[in-house]
């Protein structure tokens, strides 16, 4: 993606705006692919990094899965032509409707997370005359060694269930008639740099599996999760065939097929959010470089403190003129604070970073920002969620137009006084 590619699709499409390289990620789904040929495996992409439908409807195509955390995410999965077999539902907190469609979906299964939604599910599965499948995520309580927002794997997470109540459940639904267990989950954590943590659940996985064959519990599947980070700086990252060859040889003696769900490793460094200066500001010898993103469309750094490279391209366009009662005396500070125009302190892109002089209409464009992006934005302030395009051999395609102010107030309605019926 060059400079003057950036520049043309800003100008076409406004700012700020999400560009993703299809190309790109195409070349990390070959990579997952080629890095567990060795056995039968299947890659269910993780939805809740980039859910767009064109994004999806292109995964499809490239033979990939689903891993949905909500009923929303399987009927978006479904609707982009990802086959039900190769769809599967994760979350805490799925409640009796969205337990009900998943069944009716006829999914590959539904991963369970505690007790209770065990008995749940079961129950529903009953009334509806039907068999569930099912596997139990199995918290090992390990250290990912991750941010503590995007650790899953300790005791103190809320997912998951740990490896003795997971052994009495899967007895459990192993006796029951509406009850299929066919895998078992595992997943510690997002953006790990060191697989030791993951090695680590492996093998207390692998050897809970070897328990419930023993109990001629006949798992089909294991789910390793995904999370495998990637650099956003100066991040030493894991080595995909050294993390497969290690998850492979764990597995030796066992005969089921591998799911895996990596999200950010397919989409993260595959995306870019554009955004113009709207101008700069200085505050007693603080500077800030103020730009039309913000926290709303892009909430990692406020949320997590996650630090993105950050690319300036000058515009040629004339600076503001200030009149001589206006004018102070600054020298200039090679490093600002890139902040948004959401009323909020915690409203920032980037803080304390080397940046060259910057002027109205220039852009700054935010690597790395295919994962967790979007995905995570908001309508805050009333502002309006921006577009996504993507770029597939060298053609650019709208896949989600900008949201008007009409798309933001559609589904309200003013209160007009007390004969006015809402």
């Amino acid at each position: 993606m060059t400079q003057d590619s950036i520049i043309q699709l800003a100008q076409k499409y406004k700012t700020p705006l999400y560009i993703y390289d299809f190309d790109g990620i195409k070349d990390r789904v070959l990579e997952f692919k080629q890095a567990f040929k060795a056995r039968k495996s299947l890659l269910c992409y993780a939805l809740k990094a980039n859910s767009n439908l064109s994004l999806l409807s292109f995964l499809a195509k490239l033979d990939c899965g689903a891993d949905c955390v909500s009923i929303n995410e399987v009927k978006k999965a479904i609707l982009a032509g990802i086959p039900k077999y190769k769809i599967i539902y994760s979350g805490v907190g799925k409640n009796d409707d969205d337990i009900k469609e998943a069944l009716d979906s006829d999914i590959l299964f539904i991963n369970v997370e505690s007790k209770m939604e065990l008995l749940r599910i079961e129950s529903i599965a009953k009334a509806m005359n039907k068999h569930a499948r099912i596997s139990i995520r199995v918290n090992p309580d390990v250290d990912a060694k991750t941010h503590p927002y995007i650790s899953t794997g300790l005791r103190e997470n809320k997912f998951g269930v740990d490896m003795e109540s997971a052994k009495a459940m899967y007895i459990y639904a192993n006796n029951s008639k509406h009850l299929n267990p066919i895998g078992i989950h595992f997943h510690i954590g997002s953006q790990l740099l060191d697989s030791t943590p993951i090695m680590q659940s492996m093998e207390k996985i692998v050897d809970l599996v070897f328990l419930l064959l023993a109990l001629k519990i006949d798992l089909k599947f294991i789910d390793i999760g995904g999370g495998i980070g990637i650099k956003y700086e100066n991040e030493e990252t894991i080595d995909l065939y050294s993390y497969a060859q290690g998850i492979l040889k764990a597995l030796n003696g066992l005969d089921l097929s591998i799911i895996v769900e990596p999200g950010r490793y397919i989409v993260g460094n595959n995306g870019i959010l554009v955004s113009k200066v709207i101008y700069e500001k200085y505050n007693k010898g603080k500077r800030f470089c103020i730009i039309d993103a913000a926290m709303n469309d892009l909430l990692r750094p406020s949320l997590y403190n996650a630090k993105h490279g950050i690319t300036h391209i000058s515009i040629d366009s004339k600076s503001l003129e200030i009149p001589p009662i206006l004018s102070e005396k600054n020298d200039f500070i090679d490093k600002a604070d890139i902040v948004g125009p959401i009323c909020e302190s915690g409203d920032y892109l980037a803080k304390d970073i080397i940046l060259p002089p910057t002027k109205s209409g220039d852009l700054i464009v935010i690597q790395s920002a295919g994962a967790y992006g979007f995905s995570m934005s908001s309508n805050y302030n009333s502002r309006t969620k921006c577009a996504e395009v993507a770029l597939i051999e060298g053609k650019e395609k709208l896949i989600c137009k900008r949201e008007s102010f009409e798309d933001l107030i559609a589904k309200e309605k003013p209160y007009l006084g007390d004969n006015d019926e809402f």
